[in-house]
């Protein structure tokens, strides 16, 4: 096989969250929810994550649905870039 038939696969993660801040320059908080399982009482319940994501175009809004995967460190709390718009906000 040469090496323009052999394909690499990322194993970067992707999330998927909903903006709840684009004041940052260049920057998107997206904010990720996921159901847990309480080792306990084996109850679902929602929690909530933060992300700080990269976007150099600044194409996103407040309550937009969007794709982040994960990269290289940016800054000090940034890990992650904006792969994709999902839904926009209405």
């Amino acid at each position: 096989m040469s090496e323009e038939t052999i394909k690499k696969t990322s194993h970067k993660r992707v999330m998927q969250g909903k903006v709840t801040s684009n004041k940052a320059e260049q920057t998107i908080i997206v904010a990720v929810e996921r159901q847990v399982m309480h080792p306990l009482y084996k109850k679902y319940f929602k929690s909530t994550k933060k992300f700080m994501a990269h976007d150099p175009e600044k194409t996103c809004n407040i309550g937009d649905v969007v794709k982040i995967r994960e990269c290289r460190p940016l800054s000090a709390r940034k890990r992650w870039m904006f792969d994709g718009v999902v839904t926009r906000a209405k």
